[in-house]
C-alpha cells in the first residue's frame, strides 16, 4: 500500500479555495494499525481517515501523523465526499472507534456539499488549574477572555478545551511553543483547543491548535465546531439553532464551517461545509 491510494480532499474550502486537507483511504477491508499510521505520516496532512464496509456501516479510523485519534471532523466530511464520488448521493452510517455516527455527501459539479452528524456532546467548566496553564502556554491571561462563555471543557466525538478571546487582535496573536502544547494537551487527553472569538451571537472566528497530533494549528476543525456548538447550547448561548465558524483566515487558507445546534442537552450536532478534491501533486499546505 503506497500513499497514492489515498485521496486528497480539502474540507470545509471557502469556494475554490482553503480548507483543511485530509486524506481519505476506502478499501474492502482496513489495514494494520501500523500501515495506517505510517501511510498518515507519509502523506502529512493534519488527519487522514482510512473506511472499509462492516455490514451495514462503514468501518472509520482516523490517524494524525503522529497517533490514531477517536474522531476527526474534517476527515469526516472529506470521508463523505468520497463516498459520494464513488457510491453516489446520500447518507452513510460510520463505525467509530467509540461511537457511531452519519456522514452525508451530495456532489455538486467539481465539489461536494458534505454534512456530519456528530457523536453525542457534553461540556463541563475547565478546572482553574488548566485553563491557566493553557493561557500561560498561549501568551494570554484571564483579562483576554471573553467572561459571556467561561473556559470549558467540551467534547463532540474527542475532547477539547475552550477558550474564548475577548478580540479579534487576540486570536491573531496566538504563538506557542509545539512541544510544550503537546505536553499539555497529552497530559489532559484533549485533541485540540479551540480558540474563539465571537463576532456576533452566530459568527465565530476561531483558531485550534493540534499539538497531540504533531500539528501547529488546523485550518477547519469539525470536531472542534461540534464541541464548541455543543457547549454554547449547554451554556445558554443565543446562537437561534446555527452558528457559522471562520477558521484558517490566519494561516491563509480560510475555511467555512457552519453548524445546526439542536435543543436537545447532549444532542449531536450537524457540522456541514464544502469539499473540494485536490489533485496528488498539491502541496499540503495549499
Amino acid at each position: 500500500m503506497t500513499p497514492d491510494e489515498i485521496l486528497r480532499i480539502a474540507a470545509f474550502a471557502d469556494g475554490d479555495a482553503g480548507g483543511n486537507p485530509a486524506g481519505v483511504w476506502l478499501g474492502g477491508a482496513l489495514p494494520d494499525a501500523a500501515t495506517m499510521q505510517r501511510l498518515a505520516a507519509d502523506i502529512g496532512f493534519s488527519e487522514t481517515v482510512f473506511a472499509a464496509p462492516q455490514g451495514e456501516l462503514w468501518r472509520a479510523r482516523y490517524f494524525s501523523p503522529e497517533a490514531e485519534v477517536p474522531f476527526c471532523g474534517h476527515a469526516t466530511i472529506a470521508l463523505g465526499a468520497a463516498l459520494a464520488r464513488q457510491h453516489g448521493d446520500g447518507v452513510y452510517r460510520l463505525a467509530l472507534n467509540n461511537a457511531q455516527m452519519t456522514v452525508e455527501g451530495r456532489k455538486q459539479g467539481a465539489q461536494v456539499q458534505a454534512a456530519l452528524q456528530s457523536p453525542p456532546t457534553r461540556s463541563q467548566a475547565a478546572p482553574d488549574a488548566l485553563a491557566d496553564a493553557a493561557l500561560a502556554l498561549f501568551g494570554y491571561s484571564r483579562a483576554d477572555l471573553d467572561p459571556r462563555i467561561p473556559p470549558a471543557l467540551a467534547h463532540g466525538g474527542a475532547d477539547h478545551l475552550v477558550l474564548a478571546l475577548a478580540s479579534r487582535e487576540l486570536l491573531a496573536a496566538m504563538r506557542y511553543e509545539l512541544a510544550a502544547g503537546r505536553t499539555l494537551m497529552n497530559a489532559h487527553g484533549l485533541v485540540t483547543v479551540v480558540l474563539a472569538w465571537a463576532e456576533t451571537p452566530q459568527r465565530f472566528h476561531t483558531r485550534n491548535p493540534f499539538a497531540a497530533g504533531g500539528v501547529y494549528e488546523d485550518p477547519a476543525t469539525g470536531a472542534g465546531t461540534a464541541a464548541l456548538a455543543g457547549y454554547l447550547r449547554d451554556l445558554g448561548w443565543p446562537h437561534g439553532g446555527h452558528i457559522e465558524v471562520v477558521q484558517g483566515e490566519d494561516m491563509g487558507m480560510r475555511s467555512r464551517l457552519f453548524a445546526d445546534i439542536g435543543p436537545q442537552p447532549g444532542g449531536s450536532i450537524r457540522v456541514s461545509g464544502v469539499a473540494r478534491f485536490m489533485s496528488a501533486g498539491n502541496d499540503k499546505n495549499m
